[in-house]
């Protein structure tokens, strides 16, 4: 079925926490700025914190003192949400995503795009975010894995979500297979506020999207640690060639990690007080144990989860990511945080090139 150039009568965004009723919030004025009669749903697992959002307009857990839009729809019900949705924006963290899709798949409409939020990659298969939800609708919804593949997207940059709720100017980047798909996509998201653009790297913009977690850690780390803005940018700056690698190594384009997905996310994310993963990052190098840290975290820092699996996928592809390495040593075998700067430092001389 043909995609309309006005975009979607529908759209349904899975996942009530902060960034998904955020970009709820930019797809209801987006609609409103164009004149567009369309009807945006946010869909929730808890039936009374639903029930809340619809009466109050307001998420004052996830993006509190933020009004949203009076026609935004709210629901616990998954299949009434999902019905007739031309676009299915999927706002889920990246560990849940495999087993909440499963469960939504069946009631996709067969010729519905899907919308990636999510930044990171599944810990048990090492797929990107994409992957999986191709993977999973073509074993659960009508259509093949290829011909779902064809129409997911992410959505990238430096999104930190309650800028962008209140409103202050963001710029972000919308990628899929086909450039055209990305700008159908694009049109649905650009409010006032929000600005999209649009390449066709979906994998360079994933994977600059989910690294960037991780050197966010390193940046946090040197924080809690004390050390100062020279090693805090150093560690953003190493960690962008290292991204940029891996990107390289999977196919991803070198300008898309010059661009919003890139360079942009990760100063957003190393650079902000907002960044939950600089905060865990923080957290750790000032003494806190792991467990400690993620009892204290109120919301999910990818980068905690996806670390070893981006440093297993950079080793099954020869490449080199010293800063990642470092951050897993810390999370999974539990060397002390005093020990990263020798292991950043601690290593051959060589040229400063992306490649090097």
């Amino acid at each position: 079925m043909p995609r309309s150039e006005a975009g979607p009568a529908k759209i349904t965004v899975l996942g009530a926490g902060s960034w998904g009723t955020t970009f709820a919030k930019v797809l209801a004025d987006a609609a409103a700025d164009a004149g567009a009669e369309r009807t945006v749903c946010l869909w929730g697992r808890s039936p009374e914190a639903m029930a809340t959002l619809s009466r109050e307009h307001r998420n004052e857990r996830y993006v509190p003192g933020v009004d949203l839009p009076e026609g935004l729809e709210y629901s616990s019900d998954l299949p009434a949400a999902l019905e007739g949705a031309g676009l299915v924006v999927a706002a889920i963290p990246a560990q849940s995503l495999r087993a909440q899709l499963t469960v939504a798949a069946p009631h996709l409409d067969p010729d519905a795009v899907v919308l990636s939020l999510a930044k990171g990659l599944e810990s048990t298969t090492g797929l990107r975010m994409t992957e999986v939800i191709a993977q999973v609708l073509g074993a659960h919804a009508a259509g093949s894995q290829e011909e779902w593949a064809g129409r997911t997207c992410v959505l990238s940059g430096p999104n930190l979500a309650m800028e962008i709720a209140r409103e202050e100017p963001t710029a972000s980047v919308v990628a899929a297979p086909e450039h055209g798909t990305a700008a159908w996509v694009a049109l649905c998201c650009a409010a006032p506020y929000f600005r999209p653009y649009t390449n066709a790297d979906v994998v360079g913009t994933e994977i600059g999207g989910l690294v960037k977690n991780v050197i966010a850690l390193c940046v946090g780390i040197c924080d809690g640690r004390g050390y100062g803005d020279n090693s805090k940018a150093s560690v953003m700056t190493r960690g962008l060639a290292e991204t940029t690698r891996l990107a390289l190594a999977l196919g991803g384009d070198l300008t898309t990690l010059s661009g919003l997905s890139g360079m942009g996310d990760l100063v957003a994310t190393c650079s902000s007080s907002l960044s939950r993963n600089r905060t865990a990052g923080r957290l750790l190098g000032a003494g806190l144990t792991l467990a400690q840290v993620q009892d204290a975290m109120t919301q999910t820092a990818e980068g905690i989860t996806s670390a070893p699996a981006v440093l297993t996928l950079a080793q099954r592809h020869g490449v080199d990511m010293p800063i990642t390495d470092a951050v897993v040593s810390v999370l999974r075998d539990g060397a002390p945080v005093d020990e990263l700067a020798p292991k950043l430092l601690g290593r051959d001389l060589k040229s400063e090139g992306n490649t090097a």
